[in-house]
């Protein structure tokens, strides 16, 4: 069982006139992690809402003057371990959607050449965990070296990034032999890690003999997925699955701080 604390924090130099926020901070509900409890404190109206990946989600509006936004998503959640990562539920979405290429994830040049190296074997488990030790060799770990908009090709050129960044050219990768393959942002016990308790992994559908439906791999830890992971949303990329996403009036310059603790009860 998962503990979980995320606590987000805007602050701005002058005050805001309106601001909207589209949340994705409320677990999946699937069949290997079930929510006992959560709750999502924030001034403002919430409106929820099933987003089209099937993400629960939330809309949150805040009129009137203001010059913090603070957010506040806490709960348990129990997780079951995979096997091998092997989700146990294919969705009612067809693969196919997640082939289609985005800014982020665009299947480049020179994507193309790093994939034909190192995804020979093409949807086998063997072959995607090589793929993700070999973006693990290629983009090290390095907090703040990218953002948010910083694509696949951007951390691959630079050789260093986060989770978000392993995740993205993870996909780019496997769009490149049009193996399905889709963002998952979530948390993660990090144990003795460094990493940070809010995370990104991917999923990618494949077809062996034992088996057919999702596979979900932390590229950042080159595994499969266990039960130390908690899925919050599932989209093309980040901008499809980001934690918060929105636009303000006012409000001048913007000053961000993420607070994420999870703990295993």
């Amino acid at each position: 069982m998962l503990s979980i604390r995320h606590e987000t924090v805007y602050q701005y130099t002058a005050p805001l006139a309106y601001t909207i926020q589209q949340l994705r901070l409320s677990p999946r509900s699937e069949a290997h992690q079930h929510t006992l409890s959560w709750h999502i404190a924030t001034a403002g109206r919430c409106h929820a809402f099933t987003d089209a990946f099937g993400n629960l989600s939330h809309m949150l509006t805040i009129a009137g003057r203001h010059s913090e936004v603070r957010i506040v998503a806490q709960g348990m959640v129990e997780v079951t371990s995979l096997d091998r990562g092997r989700l146990p539920e294919k969705g009612s979405l067809s693969p196919l959607v997640f082939t289609v290429p985005t800014r982020l994830i665009e299947s480049t040049e020179t994507i193309a050449d790093f994939a034909a190296r190192h995804l020979q074997n093409g949807a086998r488990s063997h072959g995607l965990l090589s793929l993700a030790e070999a973006i693990r060799g290629a983009v090290s770990y390095q907090s703040g070296a990218t953002g948010v908009t910083s694509t696949a090709t951007d951390a691959l050129k630079l050789g260093q990034g986060v989770c978000q960044d392993h995740a993205h050219l993870f996909l780019a990768c496997c769009h490149t032999q049009n193996i399905p393959a889709r963002y998952v942002s979530g948390y993660i016990d990090p144990g003795t890690t460094a990493h940070a308790e809010s995370h990104a992994w991917v999923d990618v559908w494949v077809e062996e003999v034992d088996f057919s439906g999702w596979l979900s791999i932390d590229v950042t830890h080159a595994c499969f997925i266990n039960d130390s992971y908690c899925r919050l949303a599932i989209g093309r990329d980040y901008d499809s699955a980001a934690p918060v996403r929105g636009v303000r009036h006012g409000g001048g310059a913007e000053s961000l701080a993420v607070d994420v603790k999870v703990s295993v009860n």
